[in-house]
């Protein structure tokens, strides 16, 4: 007797294998802190291990409406594992809507120095010399395209304050309408997401710790991945997503940006104490560098990590153990 199985209505389809490692990771790459060299880094990591990059044409939509919400978590869910999904998107909670929660890693970077780099690129592009600048924004008149920093910043254009200004904690508050305005709201609500479903969030100006770190927690993705990045061939490529035409704004212009961006920096050097703290649980030496200028509002400083500390409280491999159980 010949028949239709009879199998899967009896008891539905068949339980997914478990991976013994986190198998559903998340890169909602912010714009300018460095994630297309992450990105470069990805497509060979993928190939040579065997997991599954899934990536996104779409980079100027960021905030999703709860059908799109809905449509991209059951994309990204039923994606093969393992898989890691990566797109310029503020964070989702695939829990709200019956997923999975997946791992969430991300790098941020100076907020001054992730503004000034977006505002050159979309006029000047990078040394690629495929004049994206101009694909990506190709309704832009030549006025605006030659406007100078300064007179964007002083004369205070629609650019160059909030809430376009307002872009790093977005990413992290997620897809509520008031992770858009500027606030003490979506500053501690991106504080919570940091601390609850991101494993790492590094700053870009330490990307060798970055990955190294990123090697030690995710080795299933990124394993090797230093030497990759530190392979001259690799260097080459990397160097050509360098913005070019990049100019210096005045102190004064500087100072009004810091004004401006009061939370994102708030937020910066929150991100960044965290980095060093995990940094100095895994013996991890930062290097000393001449500190940036910072506003006068600012009265915590970015911890210094120069030794190595021994945590006897918490064991670092069960802490590993407690992320891959999320």
């Amino acid at each position: 007797f010949v028949g239709n199985s009879t199998y899967l209505d009896d008891h539905g389809p068949p339980p997914q294998k478990v991976l013994p490692f986190p198998s559903q990771v998340v890169y909602n790459r912010v714009g300018k802190c460095g994630s297309r060299t992450v990105v470069l880094l990805l497509k060979i990591l993928s190939e040579k291990h065997g997991f599954n990059l899934v990536t996104s044409d779409i980079h100027n939509k960021t905030r999703l409406t709860k059908n799109e919400q809905m449509e991209l978590i059951k994309n990204v869910s039923t994606a093969e594992q393992p898989y890691l999904f990566t797109r310029h998107v503020h964070f989702l909670n695939f829990s709200r809507f019956g997923g999975d929660q997946p791992v969430y890693i991300n790098i941020i970077r100076d907020p001054v120095n992730r503004f000034l780099s977006n505002y050159f690129f979309r006029r000047f592009g990078d040394w690629r010399g495929e004049q994206n600048h101009i694909i990506r924004t190709p309704n832009m008149r030549e006025e605006e395209r030659n406007l100078d920093i300064n007179v964007c910043i002083l004369e205070n254009y629609p650019e160059c304050s909030n809430p376009k200004l307002f872009y790093i904690i977005p990413y992290f508050c997620g897809q509520h309408p008031r992770c858009r305005e500027p606030g003490e709201w979506a500053l501690e609500r991106a504080k919570l997401n940091v601390n609850e479903n991101f494993l790492l969030v590094g700053i870009l100006e330490e990307l060798e710790d970055v990955l190294l770190l990123l090697e030690r927690f995710l080795p299933h993705y990124f394993k090797d991945v230093l030497s990759i990045y530190k392979n001259p061939e690799h260097r080459k490529l990397g160097n050509l997503t360098g913005t070019v035409k990049k100019t210096v704004p005045s102190p004064e212009a500087i100072q009004i940006l810091y004004q401006r961006m009061r939370y994102e920096y708030e937020f910066y050097y929150y991100v960044k104490e965290q980095f060093h703290l995990l940094k100095r649980k895994f013996g991890l030496k930062s290097h000393i560098r001449k500190p940036s200028p910072r506003p006068e509002f600012f009265i915590p400083s970015p911890l210094e990590t120069e030794e190595p500390i021994n945590d006897e409280e918490e064991n670092d491999e069960k802490w590993l153990e407690d992320i891959y159980k999320r």
